[in-house]
């Protein structure tokens, strides 16, 4: 066999291991992708026996989750985890909201979302810290995007009396938009209107 032929057989040889290799990797990727969603909601849902845990028992809320189909929140009716305390009971609004509808309606924020921080000021504005996993998780468009928004806000506002407009913040800072429409640098004030079931 000569020289060359041996060197075309080498060379073949690698670039077929190399692709075993990299099938094997891309085939690891599909895995934990198609894991991920699963394990994101079973950490949203010890997180939220946790909370449980350190709460004084639960409460009755109201939670709005959107409707993609109306363009509108839509109403549900939940038992969570409650406090004395109004920035505790901010944390417990969001984390049911990240848990998701129990109606199969759209989900405002992502799963993998974490509540870094939450403030409430004297004048009523409760400043919201995500982590980055709330950005750029959403369905297209500003439709969307203000639903999501709306979510949150109206959430927290039609339970927690305390709380008359809320602050958007990513990684302890404030950031234009969530997903590219919405401007996210004023305090958003609720807006019932986007709940026109609601009584």
């Amino acid at each position: 066999m000569t020289s060359r032929a041996k060197l075309v057989m080498f060379v073949a040889t690698a670039a077929m291991a190399l692709g075993f290799v990299y099938l094997h990797w891309l085939g690891r990727g599909v895995s934990n992708q198609s894991a991920s969603r699963p394990e994101e909601q079973a950490r949203a849902q010890l997180t939220e026996a946790a909370l449980l845990a350190g709460s004084r028992g639960t409460h009755p809320v109201k939670l709005y989750f959107p409707s993609e189909e109306d363009g509108n929140l839509i109403e549900e009716a939940r038992l969570i985890a409650w406090s004395d305390s109004d920035a505790d009971r901010i944390r417990y609004v969001l984390l049911a909201l990240i848990e998701g509808s129990r109606a199969g309606r759209t989900r405002p924020l992502p799963a993998s979302t974490d509540v870094r921080a939450v403030f409430l000021a004297p004048d009523g504005t409760a400043y919201l810290d995500f982590s980055n996993s709330a950005l750029g998780l959403f369905a297209p468009g500003i439709g969307s995007e203000k639903l999501a928004v709306y979510s949150v806000v109206d959430s927290l506002a039609a339970n927690i009396p305390a709380v008359k407009h809320v602050r958007f913040l990513i990684q302890g800072q404030e950031v234009e938009t969530l997903n590219g429409h919405v401007d996210m640098t004023a305090a958003f004030s609720p807006d019932p209107s986007l709940s026109p079931e609601a009584p």
